[in-house]
């Protein structure tokens, strides 16, 4: 019990070493246009950006609950692939920074933990239809969509502020700048903070901590809840499934 203990925590440990590189790419993203055109200064920027990604962790949980059980199925995996995994996307994540790259930390985590599941316990350790449906058709459809979005709001930006005053435009860009930087920051919280919470959950499952089919909580002190998985039965109708004898 003690090397499992030691082993989970090694795991968080990580997990959070992955969220710690993940704010390489997801800071820079959010405020560089902010800093770059002076609506705010570094610091200030940085510390809005922080802020934002905590609250947006708290919205919901539901981008944890993919990571936890909706990519790789639970059964056959150890805390061991969960450590590979995390390790891959670290390393990504520093030599993506290192060289300067905006690169998803997203789909660094995903394909790590793709990976070490497929050569842990097979093809058959991966929900296919999962990848598909929230991890490929998104990775395509977001900068289309956004293409979409900037080109509509460019427009009418360029046809709102040709009739108003460069002293009055000013000033409207650069409150839009921090809310734009701050609206980003906080979607990047719903989504990117979760993933954290996803991986942390899905080791605990594989360590025996938590019941199999364990969603993330957030703010709410009720024991864990499954997804779809019951608690097997004995002949006299009694569970006779560990978790459930507690």
């Amino acid at each position: 019990m003690e090397h499992i203990t030691l082993l989970l925590a090694i795991v968080v440990v990580t997990a959070l070493v992955f969220d710690f590189t993940n704010g390489f790419h997801d800071t820079a993203n959010a405020m560089a246009t902010t800093i770059s055109t002076g609506a705010m200064r570094p610091k200030a920027a940085v510390a809005m950006s922080a802020v934002l990604n905590l609250v947006g962790a708290f919205l919901s949980v539901e981008v944890a609950k993919t990571i936890s059980g909706g990519i790789i199925n639970e059964e056959g995996i150890r805390p061991e692939v969960i450590f590979a995994a995390l390790v891959g996307a670290i390393l990504w994540n520093l030599l993506t920074w290192l060289l300067g790259l905006p690169s998803s930390s997203s789909h660094a985590l995903f394909g790590g933990l793709i990976g070490a599941a497929v050569m842990s316990a097979g093809f058959s350790a991966v929900n296919g239809g999962t990848i598909v449906t929230k991890v490929l058709i998104p990775a395509v459809a977001a900068p289309l969509v956004a293409g979409l979005a900037a080109l509509v709001a460019t427009r009418l930006t360029y046809r709102i502020g040709g009739t108003t005053e460069d002293r009055s435009t000013s000033k409207g860009y650069r409150a839009g700048q921090i809310a734009s930087a701050g609206l980003v920051s906080l979607a990047h919280g719903t989504n990117d903070a979760q993933k954290t919470m996803g991986v942390i959950t899905l080791a605990l499952v594989t360590g025996g901590v938590l019941a199999p089919g364990s969603n993330p909580r957030c703010g709410s002190s009720s024991p864990p809840v499954s997804r779809s998985r019951s608690a097997p039965t004995s002949a006299a109708g009694a569970s006779s499934a560990p978790w459930a004898r507690a």
